[in-house]
């Protein structure tokens, strides 16, 4: 029959070439399809006697991508309908069946008597990776590109046609958890070296070397179907199953405080699993992936980690009337570490850079910061060399406001000032070339009242990058009042060529992200002048998810830029617009205390010196908080609650302003911009699965009991009252449908 997916061809030698090739998309991905087709590709290849064996390939530049998620989707919803419908065990079985269906799949080319061999050639992640492991034999084409990895874990599920037994089948189970749990594709050299592939060969040969394993007489047996199997780490009650099991419930507890299920399941289904033949082992997989399938956490973090995601690196928020922006060269105004970070992302990405700062020094100390980012990557052999000189020749520095003329886009990243800001567009205005888009890079100043000091309002922008520049995936594009659509649409073209996700937002002090990481390092603080013990503040943040405690980021951010940001607020918008005794806290740590965070070594926490132990909890705060409470009197887990919910509720106090405007946006911003708990799905996601009656009646709790920060605002309590979610109320457009890549 014909296949719409893959063309199916034998040769002379009877080796049947399956090659994969779903038309109109860029890579290929495991949909229903594809599924049907393959299964179909197994029976006729097994049932022909003439077919000695069968080799799969792509005809793309990548294998496969992974699993369709919205697929996985789709499957919840019909879950949720048939539960409505035919109740709770109707609703399982066909569940469990649809999501087994891979796994089947699988085994079926596994057991077919015929011998299989993959023919790799570029990425293969996820169930396109699974697939290949249920090949006999694997070869890869070279690439330095190339890699192969199981990813499921980052957006809340694992892999569950056949990874979490095959691999630690083939790997000892240390190696195997690593790959499992982290998530993290690995290079073709150590794949190789784990045995996951048997073969790397150049490209032209790859199809000719699969081929002639088959012809050389491959075995049409997994390793794990032969008598006398051995598990590469021994039996699961063994002397090294021993050493490995506990130590890794004890290091997942550690890393995921049982916020993950399907991290949690990983390991069940592994410890289950290898005590079992393989069979019965596939099985145990697919019941706990159904499990996974049904949790909201997996729901959660599909929708925003996978599917919003996409949808907004793809251009979800780009204005559709405006063309697409040539940006060839790039001005960063203000060569500091920010301004310095930002030119090296953009050189990175194959822009040309013009670092300008008040003198050549300066200019030059920015350029020296970028030259010591990419030759730490070389000397760890994250880079060569010869893209590390790539990259300094595309920056140049000086302190000559006229190289501006050349530029397409320029970003102002001087000090977060508004009269230093004000001077700056005075000084460069001059310079710009016709219709240039400009940007400034704050993080709380309203971007409306800084453009007020440039000619244009209409090609005025907000680009607010987060620290670090060359790690946080996050930037967030601040609408001002007259800000134009060309001025947005530039902005987005520039946040896709640098490879990193754009939320767009409108005007307000702080946008969206820093009111809600404001509320959370707001909230550590109330915590410590309640007198909760610093260390159980920082842990229940932790426990609740959070990456950092809130002690520990106010010591990132810089205690003395929160004093400055606290006394500018003051000065804006009046007294009431703080609050005295964080401000006096902050007073008496960096004016009396001299203690500014981790750029002097020394704020909530001590730091010792470079390469010399940890940092620690400094000794002298609790002489700085009124009194101190029994932590064997509080409840952790409302401590854990006030951390998530306080954020949650400024979230929802900004779709009510209309700074945010795409709950996708609140959702995606709140876990690359400040890591709120990504289990939850995000800020708003988090409100929608607890349920917004259910919030707000906790939101009511805290506020009698800590106070009108827990306030839930009019629309939530609308919302509630109609028993609306956020995605209800305000769908996003419809997404299209997308692979896990």
């Amino acid at each position: 029959m014909a296949y719409k997916n893959f063309k199916l061809e034998t040769d002379a030698d009877g080796i049947a070439l399956v090659t994969w090739d779903i038309p109109g998309r860029s890579m290929n991905v495991l949909d229903e399809t594809s599924i049907n087709e393959i299964e179909d590709i197994v029976k006729t290849t097994t049932a022909d006697a003439a077919i000695k064996g069968v080799v799969i390939t792509s005809s793309k530049e990548a294998f496969c991508a992974g699993a369709d998620l919205s697929m996985l989707e789709g499957m919840s919803r019909t879950y949720a309908q048939l539960l409505k419908e035919k109740g709770e065990e109707a609703a399982n079985t066909v569940l469990f069946e649809q999501s087994r269906r891979f796994s089947q799949v699988f085994r079926s080319i596994e057991t077919s008597g015929k011998p299989w061999a993959a023919a790799i050639n570029g990425l293969a992640l996820g169930g396109g990776f699974e697939i290949t492991l249920s090949c006999h034999y694997r070869v890869a084409a070279e690439n330095p590109k190339t890699r192969l990895g199981l990813p499921e874990i980052k957006v809340g599920l694992f892999p569950g046609a056949g990874g979490t037994q095959r691999v630690p089948r083939i790997v000892p189970p240390q190696d195997a958890m690593q790959l499992l749990l982290k998530g993290e594709a690995i290079n073709l050299a150590k794949a190789k070296q784990l045995n996951l592939i048997h073969a790397i060969v150049p490209a032209a040969d790859m199809i000719k070397a699969a081929k002639d394993w088959i012809k050389g007489g491959g075995k049409a047996v997994a390793p794990w179907d032969e008598k006398g199997f051995k598990l590469p780490g021994g039996p699961v009650f063994s002397k090294m199953g021993m050493q490995m099991f506990p130590a890794g419930n004890a290091i997942y507890r550690r890393e995921t405080y049982d916020n993950y299920p399907a991290a949690r399941a990983i390991m069940s289904c592994v410890y289950e699993g290898l005590q079992l033949p393989i069979d019965a082992a596939l099985r145990v997989e697919s019941r706990y992936f159904t499990q996974i399938l049904r949790s909201n956490e997996a729901a959660a973090m599909i929708r925003s980690l996978f599917l919003s995601m996409q949808e907004l690196n793809k251009g979800a928020r780009r204005p559709a009337n405006v063309p697409a922006t040539k940006i060839k060269k790039l001005a960063v105004i203000g060569a500091g570490f920010m301004g310095a970070s930002v030119g090296y992302v953009s050189a990175r990405a194959g822009l040309d850079v013009v670092l300008v700062d008040r003198d050549q020094e300066s200019a030059d100390k920015g350029k020296a910061h970028a030259k010591g980012v990419i030759d730490g990557l070389v000397a760890k052999g994250r880079a060569k060399q010869a893209e590390a000189d790539a990259i300094m020749g595309r920056i140049t520095a000086t302190a000559d406001y006229a190289a501006l003329a050349e530029c397409d886009l320029v970003i102002e990243a001087v000090f977060e000032d508004r009269k230093v800001k004000a001077d700056t567009f005075s000084k460069a205005q001059q310079y710009l070339k016709p219709g240039v888009i400009f940007a400034s890079n704050t993080s709380t100043l309203p971007i409306t009242s800084l453009a007020e000091s440039f000619q244009d309002q209409g090609r005025f922008i907000g680009i607010h990058f987060f620290s670090p520049v060359e790690k946080m995936m996050l930037v967030e594009i601040i609408m001002g009042k007259h800000t134009g659509d060309a001025a947005l649409a530039a902005a987005l073209d520039y946040v896709r060529t640098i490879g990193k996700t754009p939320i767009v937002v409108n005007d307000s002090r702080g946008f969206y992200a820093n009111r809600c990481v404001g509320r959370y390092i707001g909230e550590g603080n109330e915590m410590f002048l309640e007198g909760v013990p610093p260390a159980m503040i920082e842990n229940c943040a932790k426990m609740a998810g959070m990456p950092v405690g809130p002690l520990s980021l106010s010591d990132e951010v810089a205690l003395d830029l929160g004093l400055k940001v606290m006394k500018a607020t003051e000065a804006d918008l009046g007294p009431n617009a703080v609050n005295p005794d964080q401000k006096k806290l902050m007073v008496e740590m960096v004016e009396k205390q001299g203690r500014l965070g981790r750029k002097n070594s020394k704020g909530f926490y001590d730091y010792p010196e470079k390469g010399k132990g940890q940092k620690s909890l400094w000794p002298g705060l609790s002489a700085l908080q009124p009194k101190q409470l029994d932590p064997d009197t509080l409840s952790v887990e409302e401590l854990k609650q006030r951390f998530l919910v306080v954020q949650a509720v400024e979230a929802a106090r900004t779709v009510e302003d209309n700074v945010i405007t795409d709950v996708r946006e609140a959702d995606v911003g709140s876990i690359l911009g400040f890591g709120f708990a990504p289990f939850t799905g995000g800020t708003l996601s988090y409100i929608d699965f607890m349920g917004t009656k259910k919030f707000v009646e906790l939101c009511h709790s805290f506020e009698k009991k800590y106070g009108s920060r827990f306030t839930p605002p009019k629309l939530l309590e609308e919302m509630a009252a109609k028993g609306e979610t956020f995605y209800g109320r305000f769908p996003p457009k419809k997404p299209v449908a997308q692979a896990a890549e």
